[in-house]
């Protein structure tokens, strides 16, 4: 059998289970099994091995039931990072790319030295945001905290894998981890924010797969945000910046936590959809 036989076949496969854009993700499979890329996969048709077919066929069978295309491949890329990901943490999406590439804006403004600049990133997850930061800040301090361990063991092989040695992960709750006496530029997160009687309504890749406790804010969503912010001003730096990706229909609220913790210059950017998603303030 050759390539191109396999991918038709394996593209009716994902069609008949009700997976939406079957061609691709058939592209996705195929291609990645074989360790090439799509351009070659069409242009070469090779011939694939039985060890080929069963490997395609058990990915085939993966994702037919929902599971998530990223833990089937394992990886996912982030703002040209190739991220490890898998059962236990939360699969980044392009929401947060955008507020990493907001937060690498707001920094490269900063009036400090970067040797003196301290980041840190809670509910780090895979560490995307810290290691995004840090690659493109190397001299700067950064920090990436999760209660996970399997969070943070995900985030250290990340950050191996793409060759940033400069992020110190630690977990524990938010702050928990941090020492006392540290203060800095930019505290930067995507806690979990769905309302807990949402999470039932999600999308079967994400209910079923990915960690309820990477998603689920509790019974409003806000739950994570009434303890960063508050503990967020004690640990900003003068002059320093919160920045948070937000769920649907939070923005008042955020704001409001804020405004009553003294926090200023709050924006709040919108997200490819429209929606007001990340939220930035400031300590005068």
């Amino acid at each position: 059998m050759n390539a191109l036989d396999l991918l038709r076949k394996t593209k009716e496969a994902l069609a008949i289970s009700g997976i939406d854009n079957a061609v691709r993700e058939a592209e996705l499979i195929v291609s990645s099994c074989l360790g090439t890329d799509r351009v070659v996969l069409y242009r070469d048709n090779p011939p694939i091995s039985r060890d080929d077919v069963a490997k395609i066929e058990e990915h085939v069978r993966r994702r037919s039931k929902s599971e998530p295309m990223q833990y089937i491949l394992g990886f996912t890329e982030f703002l040209g990072l190739k991220i490890k990901v898998g059962p236990g943490v939360l699969i980044p999406r392009p929401e947060t790319e955008l507020l990493a590439e907001e937060a690498i804006k707001i920094i490269s403004k900063f009036d400090v030295r970067l040797p003196d600049c301290h980041m840190l990133d809670l509910c780090t997850g895979t560490g995307c945001l810290a290691l995004a930061i840090a690659r493109e800040f190397p001299e700067a301090h950064v920090y990436g905290t999760d209660i996970s361990g399997s969070a943070i063991d995900y985030s250290k092989a990340n950050a191996r894998l793409n060759r940033v040695d400069t992020v110190i992960f630690l977990r524990g709750s938010l702050f928990g981890p941090v020492e006392k006496s540290l203060r800095f530029d930019l505290i930067i997160s995507n806690p979990p924010y769905i309302r807990h009687g949402d999470i039932d309504l999600l999308q079967p890749e994400i209910k079923n797969y990915e960690p309820a406790g990477a998603l689920d804010g509790g019974g409003d969503g806000l739950s994570y945000y009434r303890t960063i912010i508050p503990a967020a001003k004690a640990y900003l730096k003068q002059r320093g910046v919160l920045m948070l990706e937000i769920g649907l229909g939070q923005s008042h609220e955020i704001r409001e936590m804020a405004e009553h913790e003294g926090l200023s210059g709050i924006s709040l950017l919108r997200d490819y959809s429209g929606i007001e998603r990340i939220f930035i303030a400031g300590k005068e």
